[in-house]
């Protein structure tokens, strides 16, 4: 959807803007406010809620091809730029699974909200953001370091048997599941289940199967790092 959008949505907006007073940061701030109202759109139940947090996740990915587009365009590069456009990954990545979680604990039903699965769906956010922030902060040691950007070469663990699990854990991509996109692409399909089935088993066997993976993943993204000469 990125390389879509990249080359056919993104690139027929940016005719409109490229002459205009907006900003590339001022789209960067709106792109960071579509991903934070996957949240709340979330929360409306059923089908609709899901559908409205894939429309809002979308809308972030487009804004994300064009306030780099437009730096390009109009040569306004800034590293200001750069902080808000990550500022912004965090935000959605960690906004959706809020989102889910609330939505999981059947806020608007019937019966006893179930705080569990919304505390699982934080949990789950505090891994995304974790684990984006283990690759932050090795640029954050290595500058503190005095030490060059860190090289594509030096991502690959020193050990074979760590280099071995780290080529299959790649090929799997189950991580990116905790990434907003992707997880939004999911929450859906399971709200279909759900649907289908008369209540949110799916959803919460989903927030369950999010939580176990981001945990899992922070831990395996962290000793890859140690494992590689990302910090040497």
């Amino acid at each position: 959807m990125g390389r879509l959008y990249m080359r056919e949505v993104s690139l027929r907006v940016d005719r409109y803007l490229v002459n205009t007073r907006v900003t590339p940061n001022q789209l960067t701030y709106l792109m960071t406010l579509f991903g934070v109202l996957a949240a709340p759109a979330l929360l409306v139940p059923g089908i609709t809620g899901a559908v409205l947090g894939v429309v809002c996740v979308q809308l972030y990915l487009l804004l994300d091809c064009v306030d780099g587009e437009v730096a390009r365009w109009k040569q306004q590069f800034s590293l200001g730029g750069v902080y808000l456009d990550r500022v912004g990954a965090y935000l959605t990545d960690a906004a959706v699974l809020v989102g889910f979680g609330l939505r999981a604990a059947d806020l608007w039903g019937s019966g006893r909200i179930d705080w569990l699965w919304a505390f699982l769906g934080t949990l789950a956010a505090l891994g995304a953001i974790l684990i984006k922030a283990e690759t932050d902060l090795v640029g954050v040691a290595r500058h503190q370091g005095g030490l060059p950007p860190v090289k594509e070469s030096a991502s690959e663990p020193r050990s074979s048997g760590m280099a071995l699990a780290r080529k299959a854990a790649a090929a799997l991509n189950f991580h990116r599941l905790v990434l907003g996109i992707e997880a939004s692409i999911l929450i859906l399909v399971l709200a279909v289940l759900d649907t289908m089935r008369g209540d949110l088993f799916f959803s919460r066997l989903g927030v369950a199967v999010l939580a176990g993976i981001a945990l899992l993943q922070t831990l395996l993204h962290l000793v890859s790092i140690l494992a590689s000469s990302r910090l040497r």
